[in-house]
């Protein structure tokens, strides 16, 4: 098994460090890492530093510094739009949107999506959204973090403007003819990609999203829930850009 990733604010300077708070405590008591284990600390930012356990206290761990790297941001940037869902479905969608590779998620209030994000409610689900990203890039040993945009829900109107100035940008719809596994892809910049709620996408919302300059694509024949759908969209995304 490969050595777990704990993310910090900053990699450490030194030759040694402790890793103590929310991640040390998750290192020492949950994961209950012993001496002489090899872990992985990463700022979430494409730095990355590998350790090696040399003491365990209560609620932290000190480490030896070890070899340092860092991996460049991907280009093409993955962004998913993703519709809000109901009940858990939404943090469903991030999580294996995140282990899939997805760059940054943007919360979209979709005519059709049955649960709305209003006031401190809004930010607190998109901070739950945020909460997810950022353990399944630990489990998937991530060194950028995936970012969930600042804008809780963002209208039909911002998604708009925001599919206008991509590089590419491409709506999943079941009645669309093109296939995602097919249209042409940018060497650079960013693809976004619009996944509707429940409900699916309204007429109204796909003709704004045409007139910004995106293109309705489909992946096959079979109508995936809206916590799958861009799931096997980043798949196919990831293995045309070679990233997988």
């Amino acid at each position: 098994m490969s050595a777990p990733l704990f993310l910090v604010e900053r990699l450490p300077a030194g030759s040694s460090f402790t890793l103590d708070g929310p991640e040390g405590h998750h290192a020492a008591t949950v994961q209950r890492l012993r001496v002489g284990e090899v872990l992985i600390l990463a700022d979430g930012r494409g730095g990355t530093t590998y350790g090696e356990v040399v003491a365990v206290g209560r609620g932290s761990v000190d480490v030896a510094v070890g070899e340092r790297g860092y991996e460049p941001a991907p280009d093409p940037r993955l962004v998913v739009v993703q519709g809000i869902a109901k009940g858990d479905r939404g943090e469903l969608a991030v999580q294996a949107m995140t282990e899939t590779g997805v760059d940054e998620i943007v919360p979209w209030a979709a005519s059709r999506s049955v649960a709305q994000w209003r006031g401190d409610r809004g930010f607190k689900a998109r901070d739950k959204w945020a909460a997810t990203a950022r353990e399944a890039a630990k489990q998937a040993r991530r060194s950028w973090l995936p970012l969930v945009a600042g804008d809780p829900d963002c209208s039909t109107k911002q998604v708009a403007a925001r599919l206008g100035e991509a590089a590419a940008a491409f709506v999943l719809h079941e009645e669309a003819t093109e296939r995602l596994t097919t249209v042409a892809l940018p060497d650079a910049g960013e693809i976004v990609l619009v996944v509707g709620p429940e409900g699916g996408i309204s007429d109204a919302e796909v003709a704004a999203f045409r007139e910004a300059g995106a293109l309705p694509v489909r992946l096959g024949s079979a109508v995936l829930r809206t916590s799958t759908a861009g799931v096997a969209a980043l798949s196919v995304l990831s293995a045309r850009l070679n990233r997988w």
